[in-house]
């Protein structure tokens, strides 16, 4: 699916390495907690929580739950958003929000403010490519893959079956 003016930032490999890595800073960094909620915001992001899941779950004997999060990125207040199944129990836990790029942490800073009324313990943020363009108060706690870029530039995350990669254009 290349297209002339795209350029390859990551392979599948490279991918699988940054989740690999991140699920175990994600696991130092948490060592003491019994539970680890992952909240993928739809569609790449919860796709990357699912990974992160299942990376956890090798090398942890965590608790881990994973949420689905849905928002209307463009316009984040046209709807609410979503989060399934229902987070009626988050009081005191750890909530780790994933998103495929952080860009300007706006979907990042809606999704954070959905969760601060279940008065969670902490919310920490991980993101598989990091472009350092927010205009929001939002960093990443945990990083695949800093990438400095200008603004005109374009980061693509593909998580499909058939092809894993991270382009530029």
């Amino acid at each position: 699916m290349t297209h002339p003016h795209q350029t390859l930032i990551l392979d599948k490999t490279q991918i699988q390495q940054k989740v690999t890595r991140m699920a175990y800073e994600i696991y130092e960094q948490n060592f003491e907690e019994q539970a680890l909620v992952l909240a993928g915001i739809q569609e790449n992001g919860y796709i990357l929580a699912e990974m992160l899941l299942q990376q956890l779950q090798t090398i942890s004997d965590k608790e881990v739950s994973l949420l689905s999060v849905t928002l209307d990125k463009s316009s984040p207040l046209e709807k609410p958003v979503e989060v399934l199944p229902s987070s009626d129990n988050l009081e005191n836990k750890t909530i780790i929000i994933v998103d495929d790029v952080l860009n300007t942490g706006k979907t990042l800073a809606y999704t954070l403010n959905t969760f601060l009324p279940y008065n969670p313990k902490k919310v920490e943020i991980a993101t598989l490519v990091n472009r350092h363009h927010t205009l929001f108060p939002v960093s990443a706690t945990y990083t695949g893959y800093s990438l400095a870029t200008t603004l005109g530039e374009h980061v693509a995350v593909v998580l499909k079956e058939n092809e894993v990669a991270a382009y530029l254009h």
